[in-house]
């Protein structure tokens, strides 16, 4: 039998870190038709960010997404939500947030940011838990956080929809976003 080798958590995660793709997850939650929550995931994108733990203000995030990445585990919906109904892709190949604020409450980080979606950028601020940090049996330095945030669709033009015949419509405005981060530090 072999035993894994052991991780310890760090007391400092300053430093430089890159997203670590096969092991992170940005996904979203909408209701769809009034009755059940429909999931989803962008399976290509990337981030870069700088932690800084003694002045959290000098820390800052970037995010690039390719919003053609999308995956539903419906190739019909997947399509639709690629069109210009919806995403654009032809048009708009790539989503991005830019921080323009970093604060921290402990464990908890709240990142400000330009998020930008198709033509339109606003501000978002998502709520990050950080889950852990360990020096992995490879020797990269890991760090883990958990967030969400929910959006308008509409506040980026993403106003596509149906009318249902007993009321309601078949999209939900509400867009629950959710990141599952594991980042290795590069510097």
């Amino acid at each position: 039998m072999t035993e894994t080798p052991t991780t310890a958590a760090l007391t400092d995660i300053a430093g430089e870190y890159t997203l670590d793709t096969s092991h992170s997850r940005l996904g979203f939650v909408a209701r769809h038709a009034v009755v059940t929550k429909v999931r989803g995931h962008f399976g290509d994108w990337n981030a870069t960010a700088k932690v800084d733990t003694a002045n959290p203000s000098a820390s800052s995030v970037t995010v690039t997404i390719n919003p053609a990445s999308v995956d539903t585990g419906s190739a019909d919906r997947d399509g639709h939500l690629k069109s210009a109904d919806f995403f654009d892709v032809e048009q708009f190949p790539t989503w991005t947030f830019t921080s323009t604020d970093v604060r921290r409450d402990g464990d908890v980080w709240l990142v400000t940011g330009d998020f930008t979606i198709k033509d339109v950028t606003k501000p978002v601020t998502i709520e990050f838990e950080q889950t852990g940090s360990a020096k992995d049996p490879f020797g990269n330095i890991r760090v883990g956080f958990e967030g969400e945030v929910t959006v308008n669709r509409k506040d980026w033009g993403l106003t596509w929809n149906a009318a249902l015949e007993t009321g309601g419509v078949l999209v939900s405005d509400k867009i629950k976003l959710e990141f599952d981060i594991s980042a290795i530090k590069s510097a």
